[in-house]
């Protein structure tokens, strides 16, 4: 079975910087992707940024040019560098990975309990 355990979140003030880790564990045969997911009271969960095996990005517009994901392959983990930070950024952040827990098995996604983040003006 697979776990995602992330860390880092807390509280900042605007201009502050954070940064999460999301540590993967258990049966895992391949990680295709890992990435980063929000949501915010009322709001639906969205994508921030997202990284594959081979060290491709994708960033939400608004996380572009503030936010840096990037991953250790080796220790199966994924960070989230996140400087100038800004009220809107105020959302519980969870850590995703595609992963193939078997050589013939298809890759499914897998999410951990998420992590907060409040940035206060």
């Amino acid at each position: 079975q697979v776990q995602l355990v992330e860390s880092g979140g807390g509280s900042v003030q605007t201009g502050g910087s954070l940064r999460l880790s999301c540590a993967a564990s258990g049966t895992i045969f391949s990680i295709n992707s890992m990435g980063w997911y929000r949501q915010a009271p009322g709001n639906e969960r969205e994508l921030v940024a997202t990284i594959t095996s081979g060290g491709s990005t994708n960033y939400a517009d608004s996380a572009k040019g503030r936010f840096t994901i990037s991953r250790d392959n080796r220790k199966s983990m994924v960070y989230l560098q996140m400087n100038s930070l800004k009220p809107e950024d105020t959302a519980v952040y969870y850590c995703n990975a595609n992963i193939r827990v078997g050589v013939l098995r298809s890759p499914n996604d897998f999410w951990g309990q998420g992590t907060q983040v409040t940035v206060s003006s």
